[in-house]
């Protein structure tokens, strides 16, 4: 797209951030976890041995500011290309809440709204269950008498060149700041967070399987790998590990994890690992404890030469992926592109992934609840 229509965002009045929140002080960090785990009877002492997690950083998490610092970069982004698009954010779990500026967005006239969530991959968790929050919102301000603005969804962008190149560079420049003598022989692993086996049975569209969650995640990091390659000359070993396992031991998760990978990789003589948190956006949680704290312990243990490669986080290039894919999904919506693939850039074998979740996607496997932006009747 060129000219003027590159920057026309019609028929959308805004954007919408929608994130997962987290804790800003001591005393929120259990009422925080009580949202995030309502409804799964989880008692309050596995919640105050979690919380000791965030207690290490302050009680407080790092996702908020890093939205804040999103949303200034998103900002001048737009202002930067003349996109007169405001952007609002709000949380599922924490202030603010989805509700909450649904409500301030309707009072400031915003009739249609795109949304950009911060999760890239498919499956209930990572997808679905912000689009029943958004559901859930949309109720809440309708109770307090507002008619919350119409909401869509931007497509999945795991496999965007803008969050995917960034990936590439941090992991070019963690395998450089590796000792030398060890850095050619370094292997790879991609790190995603851990979900029960059968909500990645469930993820993405059910025609086609499900299993989407690890496939798309093993597509990216098949493409890291090869374009680490090209740079470097060396076409590392990799695979994908998973972090923050959570619930009861005896439902099955995605595995392996990484601090029972790297004691094997240890044992079996690896040189040195480079971890890439290519399943966050920014440096959450998940990622400055399972991988900076706990992850970098182990590595030091055993005496395995470690580097974590950096997230996305407000890298110019995946800030822009967001207004260009705005653009795109509008410049659809008007009828001004068709959608094809040759419209909607896409890295690796997945291609583009749909605009509308398809019927059953990333079903909800404690029952069926009404969400937005997807195909299912409300």
């Amino acid at each position: 797209m060129s000219g003027p229509s590159a920057l026309d965002a019609t028929p959308y009045d805004a954007l919408l951030l929608v994130s997962f929140g987290g804790p800003e002080k001591p005393e929120d960090v259990v009422p925080f976890l009580e949202n995030v785990t309502r409804g799964r009877g989880i008692p309050r002492e596995r919640l105050e041995e979690v919380g000791e997690h965030y207690f290490l950083f302050g009680g407080r998490s790092p996702i908020n500011d890093q939205n804040r610092e999103f949303l200034a970069a998103l900002r001048a982004d737009f202002a930067e290309h003349g996109l007169d698009l405001p952007i609002y954010w709000g949380n599922r779990n924490w202030d603010p809440y989805l509700a909450d500026t649904l409500k301030e967005m309707a009072a400031d006239g915003v009739r249609r709204a795109i949304c950009f969530v911060t999760s890239a991959y498919s499956s209930y968790s990572s997808c679905r269950q912000y689009r029943e929050n958004l559901f859930d919102a949309t109720q809440a301000a309708a109770g307090a008498g507002v008619q919350a603005p119409e909401l869509q969804k931007l497509r999945h962008y795991f496999n965007h060149p803008g969050f995917v190149e960034p990936n590439v560079d941090a992991t070019v420049a963690a395998l450089a700041d590796l000792p030398e003598d060890v850095r050619s022989e370094a292997r790879l692993l991609f790190v995603t967070h851990s979900i029960p086996t059968a909500m990645n049975d469930a993820s993405g569209d059910p025609e086609h399987g499900g299993g989407a969650y690890e496939r798309q995640h093993l597509d990216v990091a098949e493409v890291v790998t090869a374009r680490v390659a090209e740079v470097t000359g060396i076409r590392h070993e990799h695979e994908l590990v998973y972090c923050s396992r959570s619930g009861a031991p005896h439902i099955p998760w995605l595995e392996p994890d990484v601090n029972d990978r790297l004691e094997e990789l240890k044992a079996e003589g690896a040189a040195a690992v480079v971890l890439i948190p290519v399943g966050f956006v920014s440096d959450h949680m998940e990622v400055i404890y399972d991988l900076d704290t706990e992850a970098t312990e182990t590595a030091e243990r055993l005496g395995l030469p470690l580097r974590r490669a950096a997230t996305a986080g407000v890298d110019p290039r995946f800030v822009a992926t967001v207004r260009e894919l705005v653009l795109e999904r509008a410049a659809i919506e008007r009828g001004e592109a068709d959608g094809t693939a040759a419209d909607r850039p896409a890295l690796g074998e997945t291609g583009p992934m749909w605009n509308q979740c398809p019927v059953g996607c990333c079903r909800n496997q404690r029952g069926e609840r009404p969400a937005l932006c997807g195909s299912d009747p409300l």
